[in-house]
């Protein structure tokens, strides 16, 4: 079976390891480069935090899972799985605090209330504001990074023999006489079924194919699409945890470096006007930062992105067939990093087995097409997860 997937971030890299290693004949379309999206600006928690509906809390758990399964193969460089540390500051936050982790542990989530001290052993230069007593520990919890992450995905699938086209410009997805055909910028190519993994990119080419999926702007300044992430320069700093704090989310991104996410700073987040690595928002970052940690006295931030999220409308993942035809496939997810392996798998085995995976039954894209009254999605208090 011919299979055409366009994107090469976590989701393409992902559906293309699990086709290929199924035995279909795979060519991958990138735009640019690999990573070039939504995947190469991620703070890329994995985690199952205030997703709701059950059915989508659920799905998340099963991607973590995933990629411990992935990890027993061959070893995990792209995988850190030491947990996540949460506190709250004032009253408000204290009662947001203890309904999560209510509802989590009625989940059989795991998480621990733990002491200041236990965190200080845990985090040894962690600093806890005085007034904090009790601290959410969330010990299966983790990131990724996802340029290994891809790596070791689309790496498998090269393997065993899937082709990547790069620079390749998809102008638009047809089906013409029982296939799917690809319509780029220097001519056309058909396969039996094409796997759409654009992410933020996705609302263009479903519409062109005709069954447009509302996605929420990502370009919109101060939405819950957007969001700077500062990477700093190398600390003296111990910390191989993720941190979520009032103040500042904060996680290790290899060779003594931070990434550093305040949630209250995404309101001034603007993908045409990213703000300097040196200006008013990365000192505030920097401040907040060395108030959570000692060994951080001097840091700066060698770059401040401004992350765009892949989300549909409706905030909840998209994966499934556009039509009854079973020839246009679509995967679009703000989950991207802790679904990715998943959604992969299960793509292939529904692109190659005919048979649908139950857990995707409310993710279907059929609940979006063509709608155009659907919310606006505010900013949440995990936006950063992935």
């Amino acid at each position: 079976m011919k299979i055409a997937v366009i994107g090469l971030g976590v989701l393409g890299a992902a559906a293309a390891r699990s086709l290929a290693a199924a035995g279909a004949e795979v060519t991958v379309f990138e735009r640019t480069a690999p990573l070039a999206g939504t995947s190469g600006t991620s703070f890329a928690w994995t985690n199952s935090h205030s997703k709701n509906p059950r059915s989508y809390h659920d799905l998340n758990v099963t991607g973590m899972a995933e990629h411990a399964e992935l990890a027993k193969e061959s070893g995990a460089n792209w995988l850190v799985r030491t947990g996540n540390l949460e506190w709250a500051e004032d009253a408000a936050g204290a009662e947001r605090l203890a309904a999560s982790v209510a509802e989590l542990t009625g989940r059989d989530y795991p998480v621990d209330w733990i002491t200041p001290r236990r965190a200080g052993e845990l985090v040894p230069d962690l600093r806890v504001p005085s007034g904090v007593q009790d601290i959410a520990f969330y010990p299966t919890e983790g990131h990724v990074f996802p340029a290994l992450l891809v790596a070791r995905l689309w790496g498998e699938a090269r393997e065993r023999g899937a082709e990547l086209r790069c620079p390749a410009t998809v102008t638009g997805l047809s089906e013409v006489d029982g296939r799917a055909r690809v319509e780029l910028a220097d001519g056309t190519a058909d396969f039996d079924a094409v796997v759409l993994a654009t992410g933020r990119w996705t609302e263009t080419l479903t519409a062109a194919a005709g069954h447009r999926i509302p996605m929420a702007d990502p370009d919109a300044a101060g939405s819950a699409t957007v969001g700077l992430l500062g990477y700093t320069n190398p600390l003296p700093t111990r910390l191989n945890r993720i941190l979520t704090t009032p103040k500042l989310n904060v996680r290790p991104d290899g060779g003594g470096r931070l990434i550093v996410q305040g949630l209250d700073l995404d309101a001034h987040a603007d993908p045409a006007g990213p703000p300097a690595a040196d200006g008013d928002h990365a000192r505030d970052l920097c401040s907040r930062l060395t108030g959570l940690l000692a060994g951080t006295s001097g840091a700066r931030l060698e770059s401040l992105r401004v992350g765009q999220r892949a989300m549909p409308a409706d905030g909840l993942t998209v994966a499934g067939f556009l039509d009854g035809s079973g020839k246009i496939y679509a995967l679009a997810t703000h989950s991207g990093i802790t679904l990715g392996p998943l959604l992969g798998k299960l793509a292939a085995q529904e692109l190659l087995t005919g048979h649908p995976a139950d857990s995707l039954a409310d993710f279907r894209p059929q609940r979006l097409i063509g709608k155009s009254d659907l919310p606006t999605l505010q900013p949440a208090r995990f936006a950063g997860q992935q």
